[in-house]
């Protein structure tokens, strides 16, 4: 992944940053020791073998320059971009060594990234602990467990220590997510597929931008005037865009986790999105329609909370209580310092 201080907005790094403002908010100091990405998209061997060489060497370097150090965090290790550098310094410096949101995938360690997959296998082994985010990540991580290695639960948390303010319920309904090919372009087009099938005199707004911008203008051109394009917003605009919508509209296909459904929950939105893996561990707990059920599940079930404003309160304060309960940085931070305090205190 591209470093956290990266300016394009993306959940991975919103996610990363605000693990390590828990961190740092909790008394430790925190250090981003290196920018190096090691990422491979296709499977190149060769691309693995340049990027593993670039690894030992940064490795090499923060073992001799990394100041003084009692914990290393390793966030997003998978098969198409192993941690190379955190196992083999943590060793040579006698640190613990913990991952947060680590996969294993066994079917990778043959094929073109079978030399990457066995390296986040390999780096997972060495974890005194693995946080995971989803249920979906649990089953691999205990099946795979190296001895007495922890899995523990991390929820996905806002960087908030209190709830933000409760969105009126009465504006338009908001969309909020990057525009671009691939899956975020498929929700998109749920979207406008569940748009075409509502009623009544219904209004969506839409944050965000990206090079897939003019397919989705073009998707959603049907319904004029009743589509606002709020582009690429900021945290002030954003949080003023929660505090007026009525709900919170997206399908979620392939969401790891989803951010924008915590943060629409903090303030209150009830929240029309598919039964998907990921997705509905970070959801008020509920029926939400399956993707089989396409857009016309998703209209049905967004006509339901649209017509029904009693309903929105309802969930509304429900959502609050759930976000504040499992999805704030206080609960969070107690999980994370459970875990890896016994860690560090091994080393005394």
């Amino acid at each position: 992944m591209k470093p956290p201080h990266h300016p394009v907005p993306s959940g991975d790094r919103e996610i990363a940053r605000n693990l390590m403002s828990l961190i740092r908010n909790s008394g430790a100091e925190v250090q981003l020791v290196s920018d190096l990405r090691i990422y491979d998209k296709h499977g190149s061997e060769e691309l693995q073998a340049a990027l593993t060489a670039q690894a030992q060497a940064e490795a090499s370097r923060l073992t001799n320059e990394m100041p003084e150090t009692d914990l290393w965090v390793t966030y997003h290790n998978y098969y198409k971009a192993p941690d190379l550098i955190g196992p083999a310094v943590a060793r040579a410096r006698s640190i613990p060594y913990v991952q947060i949101e680590s996969t294993r995938a066994t079917k990778r360690l043959s094929g073109p990234w079978a030399e990457f997959a066995q390296a986040a296998h390999d780096a997972a082994n060495v974890a005194g602990a693995i946080f995971y985010f989803t249920q979906q990540d649990r089953f691999a991580l205990e099946r795979d467990r190296c001895g007495d290695q922890a899995i523990a639960h991390l929820p996905p948390f806002l960087p908030l220590e209190e709830l933000p303010a409760l969105s009126s319920l009465q504006g338009p309904m908001l969309t909020a997510g990057m525009m671009r090919a691939g899956d975020k372009l498929a929700s998109y087009a749920i979207i406008a597929d569940t748009l075409a099938r509502l009623s009544g005199d219904w209004r969506l707004e839409i944050a965000g931008d990206g090079p897939a911008r003019p397919a989705i203008e073009a998707l959603l051109a049907p319904f004029g005037p009743k589509i606002s394009f709020l582009g690429q917003l900021g945290r002030a605009e954003l949080t003023a865009a929660y505090a007026k919508a009525s709900l919170f509209l997206w399908p979620g296909v392939n969401e790891a986790v989803g951010m924008v459904y915590l943060e629409a929950q903090a303030h209150g939105l009830p929240v029309a999105a598919q039964n998907r893996p990921g997705v509905k561990d970070v959801l008020l707990p509920a029926t939400y329609p399956a993707p089989e059920e396409g857009a016309q599940g998703l209209a049905s079930f967004t006509s339901q909370l649209l017509a029904n404003s009693a309903l929105r309160t309802e969930t509304a304060r429900h959502a609050r209580n759930f976000i504040l309960n499992n999805h704030l940085a206080p609960a969070a931070a107690r999980r994370f310092w459970d875990t890896v305090l016994p860690l560090m205190g091994s080393r005394a």
